[in-house]
Order: C-alpha cells, then sequence, then structure tokens
C-alpha cells in the first residue's frame, strides 16, 4: 500500500509541477507607453504618450517563462499639444507625419517577446522586437515592478506592472531634428491586463 502511494505521487508530480500557463488580455485604460526625449540639445526633456495600446500577454509561473505581444495606434501619439494657435500646426500633428511617426503609412508599431527573464517569482525583464517605420530592432525592458492579483472590484485576476528602455529613433529611420532633438528615446510602459 506504502509503495502504490509513492508511485501515485510520484507519478502526479510532472502534472502539478508543468501548469499550464496563464493568459492576459492588455488592459487598454491601463496601459500606455510613455516616452522622453531631449529637446534642444538638452534644454529640456519632452515628454509624450501614446494613448491607444491593445496586445496579450502569457506569464507560465511555473516555468519561469512568458510572451508578450502588443500592438500600439501611432496617431495615439499625444504630448499634450494639439491645439496649433497661429502655428501652421501643433507639436502633435508633426509628430504624425513623415518627419516622425508617419501615421498614414504606418499606422501601428509593435513590439513582440523574444524573452522574459524571472527575477525571483516575477517578471524581471523582457526582451523583444520592435517594429517602428517598417524597421525591426531588438529592444530589451527592465521590469521594475511586477505583481499579480485580484482586481479589487471585478474580483478577476490581473497582472501588471512598468518597465523601462531605450531606443534610438535614428535606427528606424526617424531621423528628423537630430541633434537638436534627441536621438534617443527613453522609454517607460505601464501595463496591466485580466487573465482570459
Amino acid at each position: 500500500m506504502k509503495k502504490l502511494a509513492i508511485a501515485l505521487v510520484a507519478a502526479a508530480l510532472p502534472f502539478s509541477v508543468s501548469a499550464a500557463p496563464d493568459n492576459y488580455t492588455i488592459d487598454p485604460y491601463h496601459t500606455y507607453v510613455h516616452f522622453e526625449v531631449d529637446h534642444i540639445g538638452g534644454l529640456s526633456r519632452m515628454r509624450g504618450r501614446f494613448d491607444k495600446t491593445a496586445g496579450k500577454f502569457t506569464i507560465d509561473q511555473a516555468a519561469k517563462t512568458g510572451s508578450l505581444d502588443v500592438t500600439v495606434q501611432t496617431s495615439s501619439v499625444n504630448t499634450g499639444d494639439n491645439d496649433k494657435g497661429s502655428r501652421p500646426r501643433s507639436r502633435d500633428e508633426h509628430l504624425r507625419t513623415p518627419d516622425f511617426f508617419n501615421v498614414a503609412e504606418f499606422p501601428t508599431m509593435t513590439f513582440k517577446s523574444t524573452k522574459i527573464a524571472f527575477k525571483g517569482d516575477n517578471v524581471g525583464s523582457i526582451d523583444g522586437d520592435l517594429t517602428l517605420l517598417g524597421v525591426t530592432k531588438p529592444v530589451s525592458l527592465t521590469v521594475e515592478r511586477w505583481r499579480c492579483m485580484p482586481h479589487p472590484q471585478s474580483k478577476r485576476d490581473m497582472c501588471g506592472g512598468n518597465a523601462t528602455g531605450a531606443v534610438k529613433r535614428s535606427d528606424f529611420g526617424m531621423k528628423f531634428g537630430v541633434p537638436g532633438v534627441g536621438d534617443e528615446l527613453a522609454l517607460f510602459i505601464e501595463i496591466e491586463g485580466f487573465k482570459e
């Protein structure tokens, strides 16, 4: 009887350790990609964000792996300057032109993870490919915080956190204004998602 019990426990172990990964849908109301760039040779730092983001991510807590797939609507770029006043165009209108994000030809930019590394029990870093203006380059993100919990109101399981990284916009062909407008874009990403 004792041998049978040991055999049953041993047989069950692989199934308990290799639990299925959890899939999440990004909450578009609490997920934003922010950026920051030097202005006029470092006179100040200008900030902006994209207001429309969608995607999914997967977390396999047992295997310490996962994936992330995000699509950003480039026309949703927002630096808080939409009123052109007496100028020919506002800053946000200019950012949508071929000088910068060229939203007519490239309405989206995407990030697809190639590797997610854990730090202890939580996501610690995400490597992936960023596609912007039709050019794909590798980007590494450092996850500064990550937490999974039931949503306090809806009680649905969710995960979220903050990540940072940096890219050179000229690597993607966005060279307008360099160096007066900085080449390096600092990235700040807030992400939340509900378990499917």
